[in-house]
């Protein structure tokens, strides 16, 4: 969902904050990342991964 009721507050995250959201994402086989936003600022990274384990039937 896209508001745009305000423009941001900046151009946008800067090279550290990248740097960090691609370092949580990289080893991440399964699960999703969540980015916070506070007026145009990254606050927040989550990183929620799943493991998947093979059953016999799955072989």
């Amino acid at each position: 969902m896209v508001h745009t009721s305000a423009p941001p507050a900046s151009n946008g995250p800067d090279e550290r904050t990248l740097q960090r959201v691609l370092e949580v994402i990289k080893d991440l086989r399964y699960g999703s990342v969540e980015v916070v936003v506070h007026d145009g600022k990254v606050v927040q990274i989550e990183r929620r991964e799943k493991m998947r384990f093979e059953t016999p039937a799955q072989r």
